[in-house]
């Protein structure tokens, strides 16, 4: 069951090269970029929750950053809003001054993403021109800025399915949207743990079960949060609010209405709100797991540490959704609720990455 090796050896070409003060340098950008994009994830999810994220229908990505200056530039957007559905059928009637307050929210989650996108482009260029980094992490870095770029045009792609018929935004945008700013935020997470100090493979996954665990945690989060996006693009969490039944029953009815059958886990509320039940609860069963088992291997300190951490949080984030659920997606829980998944994927990235090493 344990496999022993007791060779040691630094984990890729990453950063062999850079010296502890630009390893540190990089390391606190890239901590600080997360921190950036974790903000976005509740700027994000305060836009969708107060239903502010159509109120801005153009997407001009050089010019846009500035808003309204003037009562005529305010009556313009406005003008242009007056013609979408979300208007016409939900906001009939809004003044311009409730307008202005589901305009700002918008705007600064624009802006904020032109924000990071400066953030990393300078710092990234400083450090190219200073020569202080190698082929291979120029490499994952413009990777990583191309997955940001995407992601704008993302969203406003999400953005654009709710400007026509339905006053709503496609799921599978939304997901999509989220999907990537998912992959984004794992891509720095563990480039900014990895620079920071190297991992020493000191009898390197000394116990496979471990790693494997780790991926399997991380795997269950991710896929949790992608099924919490078609929640919320459903508005599931409105629906079936008692916990732990769903209309009286453990497994609903109304799970395979649609056809064909795979369109359920994706367009049918009942589904798609069991589905998230569901894999929250894997969630919680696999981290009581990993931590069992680190528990029973006394060597990776730091590793149950940080599964100690995961457990706490997972265990508040289970609780914290089943609250809102509960409580009908008041806003203050539901964006707690997403912050936490992403908290619980950081001490997950955490754990895996001490588990393959000690550093």
């Amino acid at each position: 069951m344990f496999i022993a090796n007791s060779s040691v050896k630094m984990t890729g070409d990453v950063d062999e090269a850079l010296s502890d003060d630009v390893r540190a340098n990089i390391s606190r950008w890239l901590f600080f970029m997360c921190a950036m994009v974790f903000t976005m994830v509740m700027i994000g999810g305060l836009t969708r929750l107060t239903h502010s994220g159509l109120s801005m229908v153009v997407w001009r990505p050089v010019t846009g950053w500035l808003p309204p200056l003037n009562l005529q530039d305010w009556q313009k957007s406005f003008a242009l809003y007056r013609q979408t559905p979300e208007y016409l059928l939900l906001n009939f009637g809004m003044t311009l001054s409730e307008f202005k307050s589901i305009y700002w929210l918008e705007y600064i989650h624009r802006l904020w993403g032109r924000f990071i996108g400066l953030a990393f482009v300078i710092p990234f260029g400083y450090f190219v021109i200073r020569r202080q980094l190698n082929k291979s992490l120029i490499i994952k870095l413009l990777f990583v800025l191309f997955l940001g770029a995407s992601q704008g045009f993302l969203g406003w792609y999400m953005v654009k399915s709710g400007l026509v018929e339905k006053p709503d935004v496609s799921q599978y945008r939304l997901t999509l949207h989220l999907g990537m700013t998912i992959l984004i935020y794992i891509s720095l997470f563990w480039l900014a743990l990895h620079i920071r100090k190297p991992l020493l493979l000191v009898n390197p996954i000394t116990w496979r079960p471990i790693p494997v665990m780790g991926l399997m945690v991380i795997t269950f989060i991710c896929l949790t949060m992608i099924a919490g996006s078609l929640v919320a693009g459903l508005k599931a969490g409105f629906t079936y609010n008692t916990f732990p039944l769903m209309d009286g029953k453990i497994v609903p009815d109304g799970l395979w209405i649609l056809s064909p059958f795979y369109l359920n886990f994706f367009e049918n509320i009942t589904m798609v709100q069991f589905q998230h039940r569901l894999l929250g609860c894997g969630s919680v069963i696999i981290v009581t797991m990993l931590a069992f088992n680190f528990y029973r291997n006394s060597n990776l300190y730091y590793s149950r540490k940080a599964t100690a951490i995961l457990a706490i949080c997972i265990l508040l984030q289970f609780l914290t959704g089943v609250v809102t659920l509960v409580y009908v997606v008041p806003i203050s829980l539901a964006s707690f609720h997403q912050l936490m998944a992403f908290i619980c994927l950081s001490v997950s990235i955490w754990i895996l990455f001490s588990a393959r090493g000690q550093n």
